[in-house]
């Protein structure tokens, strides 16, 4: 039977969201070994974008161009998410979504199609499914009003996977793409290593990939690549956030930034992303954040910076503001953008 008793809980899981923040959720004891957790937040968004870059909901590496400066504004909650997690002994299951899967106007209802974040399940130290990638470092994500905040600098990519955890060393096979190439032939996992080093005084990991990519022409290319990425606490409550990248990364930087391949090339990239978050008191807080990803091959260049503002008026419910800059540097095309935010946690 259900137990009646409802307590509130935090969850700061890595998988759970894109920034630090911890979420708020309700936890029900059906027995003694079972338990079933129910959390989200509802968030609201107003953006305005202007420039020569086209607006999007959130910046990711990628962008339309356009010949003359175009201005617009929107209201819309579509990152609101809701997850649900169920514990047996030592086996648990997770599942999250959001409303980033399409469908809707803005003539009429505005409406959003439900969408799978997260999906997998845990047993001990193995975890199968959906989830952030291996290869990503949840910690090293700047808090933003944009949806993950320069995402240009990021490692930024969720998939399905199976993943075996031993101490601070993870291993992973992940779901293969060869993005602008032939991904009809693509049987060869991809294979991930990582290591995270964590204390007091913050956490690191240092994370490597191997993959093979298959060319439009029938031809198979060997991949690697290599990340550093971490949050480092300073002064106080504190922090500086970071990511390097470099080598065939492709996909997995960016947010669509740079392809696998161009032509019969594997795409190489170079990535950075750094961003400072000060406490201006308990529940007062700023980050700088600036991002740039750029390809050898493409030679494709993307640059995004922001400044915002945050304050807690409650445990739950957080405001915020931000202003910042996208650009598709080859191009010399940028837009400038200000978005204030709203977010409530379930």
């Amino acid at each position: 039977m259900f137990n009646s008793k409802y307590k509130k809980i935090l969850l700061a899981s890595s998988f759970l969201a894109a920034t630090s923040s911890a979420f708020a959720g309700y936890e029900i004891d059906l027995t003694e070994d079972d338990k079933l957790t129910f959390g989200g937040y509802i968030k609201i968004d107003a953006r305005y974008v202007d420039g020569d870059v086209a607006y999007k909901d959130f910046w990711i590496g990628d962008g339309e161009p356009l010949t003359e400066d175009a201005s617009k504004f929107k209201i819309f909650a579509n990152e609101t998410r809701f997850n649900t997690k169920y514990v047996h002994g030592d086996v648990m299951g997770f599942i999250e979504m959001d409303f980033w899967g399409g469908g809707g106007n803005e003539i009429v209802s505005n409406s959003a199609h439900p969408r799978i974040r997260h999906a997998f399940v845990k047993y001990k130290e193995l975890t199968v499914g959906q989830t952030w990638s291996t290869f990503m470092n949840t910690s090293a994500i700047p808090e933003s009003a944009d949806f993950a905040g320069a995402t240009t600098g990021l490692v930024f990519i969720r998939q399905g996977q199976i993943r075996y955890n031993m101490g601070n060393f993870q291993v992973a096979i992940e779901n293969p793409e060869s993005w602008g190439g032939d991904t009809a032939n693509d049987s060869v996992p991809d294979v991930i290593a990582r290591y995270n080093i964590e204390g007091d005084w913050g956490s690191i990991s240092v994370s490597g990939l191997a993959r093979q990519l298959n060319t439009s022409l029938g031809n198979s290319e060997s991949a690697f690549g290599a990340s550093i990425a971490g949050r480092i606490n300073t002064t106080g409550k504190d922090d500086i956030r970071f990511q390097f990248h470099k080598g065939e990364l492709g996909r997995y930087v960016g947010v669509a930034a740079v392809k696998d391949l161009y032509g019969e090339e594997v795409e190489d990239l170079t990535s950075v992303l750094v961003a400072y978050r000060h406490f201006w008191t308990e529940s007062l807080r700023s980050t700088v954040l600036y991002g740039k990803v750029e390809g050898d091959v493409s030679n494709r260049e993307r640059t995004q910076w922001g400044v915002n503002l945050f304050q807690d008026l409650t445990k739950e419910l957080t405001v915020g503001f931000e202003v910042g800059n996208f650009s598709l540097d080859e191009l010399d095309k940028n837009s400038n953008y200000i978005q204030a935010t709203m977010r409530y946690a379930l």
